[in-house]
């Protein structure tokens, strides 16, 4: 290997809004994720994944800073994170990583986004909003002098092909990327969750979850859209890994694949979140790579809150104290911590203010 065993190159591969029963390894009949649920045998399943903070912007604070959002700040969407705040880019570049960003960033409040407001990002590929600043067959992002960048193809290809660029350019350092996509979340101008074309026709009437068959909501009018677009995500991610191959780096690379928070279809409410409900906050969550590769399946339960320090003790880098959250290192293997928390805490804090206790 080019770089120390333990300082593998790292990837977060996140979507937005993906509920954890969009997957095979959860049960879907539909066949959407064969390259997650590969991912996710073949290296470390976190079976119970879920958010604290159900919410898009609350929930990247936390993912980006390993504290909760009552203490990065953003505890609704519209309030941009600090930019003293410590960041994974800045914890990476600390220790001799290249790092970049692409895709949706919603942090700043602003867009484009200012360099202060990137959370330290070196390389800068991105959108405060991109269901704002784009449409599914038209993706416009910013470059690091905040120019506009037009991506051809659909979304998530657009994003994928800016990714795989990078990994190409960057294959002899030693790197951090994180690829934050829309998709599976609706394209608010439209109200509607828009596949790629003919994907839609492949699901509609096929698969509705239990729990989205016992509540009236939206799930005949957008389901067979959010399953093609699921499927487009896990094709997304087959070509990122094949890509790794390629470039001969597999072997010195972690992946990360998980999301924001999931999906309630106005089943819960008149939206699509902001409830503490499972089909709010439970989330696909794998890892490959590093010491994830023959992980096994990881069944305590895990809070987005430990995915920062997770990143950080998984490439060598030692997470600071002051992260709320605790790396699942010592998970690994089906191991019992004795002193692991039975429970994660949730928090709501924009439409109306919540609490919860999973346990």
């Amino acid at each position: 290997m080019r770089f120390r065993e333990n300082h593998p190159n790292v990837i977060v591969f996140l979507t937005d809004q993906q509920r954890w029963d969009s997957t095979g390894i959860h049960g879907n009949p539909l066949d959407l994720t064969p390259n997650f649920d590969r991912m996710a045998r073949q290296g470390t399943h976190v079976e119970s994944s879920f958010t604290c903070q159900p919410l898009c912007a609350p929930s990247r604070s936390v993912l980006q800073t390993g504290l909760y959002a009552t203490n990065t700040g953003v505890f609704r969407n519209g309030v941009p994170l600090r930019p003293d705040a410590k960041t994974l880019a800045h914890y990476f570049k600390d220790a001799g990583y290249t790092t970049g960003y692409i895709g949706k960033w919603h942090l700043a409040n602003q867009n484009p986004v200012p360099k202060e407001k990137r959370g330290g990002y070196e390389y800068w590929l991105g959108s405060e909003a991109l269901e704002f600043t784009s449409e599914a067959y038209h993706t416009t992002v910013y470059d690091s002098d905040n120019k506009p960048v037009f991506l051809p193809g659909y979304r998530v290809d657009a994003l994928t092909d800016a990714a795989i660029r990078y990994l190409t350019e960057h294959r002899d350092d030693q790197f951090f990327l994180f690829l934050s996509f829309l998709e599976p979340h609706h394209q608010n101008d439209l109200d509607d969750f828009p596949p790629p074309d003919g994907y839609r026709e492949r699901y509609a009437g096929r698969w509705t979850p239990p729990d989205l068959q016992a509540h009236q909501g939206s799930p005949p009018q957008h389901l067979a859209g959010y399953w093609g677009m699921v499927k487009r995500l896990d094709e997304a991610l087959g070509r990122l890994l094949d890509a790794l191959k390629s470039l001969a780096i597999s072997d010195d690379t972690m992946v990360l694949f998980s999301t924001d928070h999931a999906c309630h279809f106005k089943t819960r409410n008149n939206e699509y979140k902001r409830s503490c409900h499972e089909d709010s906050i439970r989330l696909p969550t794998a890892l490959i790579g590093g010491p994830f590769t023959g992980g096994g399946t990881i069944r305590q339960l895990v809070s987005s809150i430990d995915i920062a320090p997770t990143l950080l003790s998984a490439a060598g880098i030692s997470a600071p104290s002051r992260m709320q959250g605790r790396s699942i290192l010592p998970l690994l293997g089906g191991k019992k911590v004795p002193d692991w928390p039975g429970d994660v805490f949730i928090q709501i804090s924009e439409s109306q203010v919540g609490l919860s206790l999973i346990h």
